[in-house]
């Protein structure tokens, strides 16, 4: 298995701990949660359940919804030796239904319940959650043996529901479990697992569509090129995640097309906006429901939130930071005649190379660690902001990353994606110092500016080259 291996470590140290276990695993969808537990734990799943999906649910109208996630949960129940009798009216009887056919077959030995997609049994008005809460603290808890994984991709509602439970579920978990996408250095491992040879310019590129999703780098192919390899999975005729974007919001949340809505509004900024720009731009009222949906994307990953440097705390903005949805909304969504050999007729196109230099910047906001490793300052505390403006004044800027650090030192960061080592010519110089001389006026007399280059190649030295302070690579983000 590629990466994971403290999530490994300590998911084999609670299975053989002697007490009962309540494990929450979450993430974005498709970054191989599933895998994770069915690799870790082979062979030895007592009872395995995973809910049906709101999809394809929603496209049978034969039952309730509820109804069909009991059928379903009954169904599991029979395949893995539960004797026939009748199929469950709610969850209180399903999960009886569970602790009996436990009880049965119990030798003493680790029992281990897996549910996958937890979220999707939680049905509106079915007592899903009075119901579990029930079966672990009148039941599971109780017994040594048992141990309960419970998966998720509605991040919101894994923390809400579960994680920060104020009910009866509260303090109940025994450890909560983020998996993040892979790392460029993780990529790179995985792509030479597969025989795919792609070199770390074309690393970088794959992971400014792909974000790192595990599931999404799967359908690369051995013997192709990123080119190649990103038409046959986006723009070819009925190219397997053409459509991804649509069902992984399906899949999430039960109001999809809201959420859609505010990511295209947030990406369609390339440094994000405001509370009232966005329910402006996207027809939302400024409210709860604004407010509920925002922490949901955040929660899910898809946006962060935050302050641009020297701005109060009610100047949040909010900005798109999933590179999957930025490439579908700047590529894909609108254009149902896309040729199938678009990447490839296209990559060295003005539109892509334009994307490439604003993609790059979320590729180093996703590698931070490795960024403050290369500067050698993993240890010391840091904020990151991803602009900075002085507005009202022609001799305004922008900054594509600034790192406050607690040792006195402002790292104002200028991220470059080229072909080549990075050029600093006489205008370019004439931007930095400009760029640095508005910084100074904001900052306190202690603080000292250090200009860093986050490039690819690193910087051609001549006589503007003492602009930068620090250079960082592209190779030093694959630590």
């Amino acid at each position: 298995m590629i990466g994971r291996k403290n999530e490994i470590t300590i998911l084999n140290k609670l299975y053989n701990s002697n007490k009962a276990q309540f494990v929450a695993v979450y993430g974005r969808r498709r970054v191989g949660k599933t895998y994770l537990i069915n690799e870790v734990f082979d062979g030895k799943v007592t009872f395995r359940h995973a809910g049906l999906s709101p999809i394809e649910s929603d496209s049978d109208k034969s039952d309730s919804p509820l109804k069909k996630q009991l059928k379903h949960f009954y169904n599991s129940l029979i395949l893995q030796g539960m004797k026939k009798s009748k199929c469950p009216d709610n969850w209180m009887d399903a999960f009886l239904m569970l602790e009996m056919h436990l009880q049965s077959i119990d030798d003493g030995s680790r029992q281990l319940i897996f549910i996958d997609e937890l979220p999707w049994l939680d049905t509106p008005k079915s007592g899903f959650i009075t119901a579990f809460e029930g079966f672990w603290n009148t039941w599971a808890c109780a017994r040594k043996n048992i141990m309960l994984v419970v998966c998720g991709s509605a991040t919101s509602w894994m923390t809400d529901k579960l994680i920060n439970n104020h009910g009866g579920l509260y303090n109940r978990l025994t450890c909560e479990m983020k998996l993040l996408p892979f790392s460029l250095g993780e990529c790179e491992k995985y792509f030479e697992s597969e025989n795919i040879m792609l070199s770390r310019y074309d690393i970088v590129q794959s992971y400014m569509i792909t974000g790192g999703i595990p599931y999404y780098l799967s359908y690369y192919q051995s013997g192709l090129s990123l080119a190649q390899n990103i038409d046959a999975i986006f723009f070819e005729e009925n190219a397997p995640l053409r459509n991804e974007f649509f069902r992984l919001f399906g899949a999430i949340f039960s109001n999809p097309e809201m959420m859609i809505s505010i990511v295209r509004a947030i990406g369609s900024k390339r440094y994000g906006c405001t509370r009232s720009e966005l329910a402006e731009s996207a027809g939302i009222t400024i409210g709860g429901t604004l407010t509920n949906a925002l922490s949901a994307l955040i929660a899910s990953d898809f946006i962060i939130k935050y302050v641009p440097f020297g701005c109060s705390k009610r100047e949040e903005y909010y900005k798109l930071t999933d590179p999957f949805c930025n490439f579908y909304l700047r590529f894909i969504e609108g254009s149902d005649s896309l040729c199938n050999d678009f990447w490839l007729s296209n990559i060295l196109s003005q539109n892509v190379i334009t994307w490439r230099g604003i993609a790059f910047e979320n590729v180093c906001f996703n590698h931070i660690e490795q960024i403050k490793k290369a500067l050698g300052i993993s240890g010391v505390s840091t904020n990151q902001s991803a602009w900075s403006k002085r507005k009202g004044e022609e001799s305004g800027t922008q900054i594509d990353m600034i790192i406050e650090r607690k040792d006195n030192i402002v790292n104002m960061c200028e991220m470059k994606f080229y072909g080549d080592e990075f050029v600093v010519d006489k205008s370019y110089d004439k931007i930095i110092r400009n760029r640095i001389s508005l910084l100074a006026e904001e900052l306190s007399p202690k603080m000292a500016i250090h200009s860093t280059l986050i490039t690819t190649f690193g910087l051609k030295y001549n006589e503007y080259s003492g602009d930068f302070v620090n250079v960082i690579n592209m190779d030093d983000l694959f630590d």
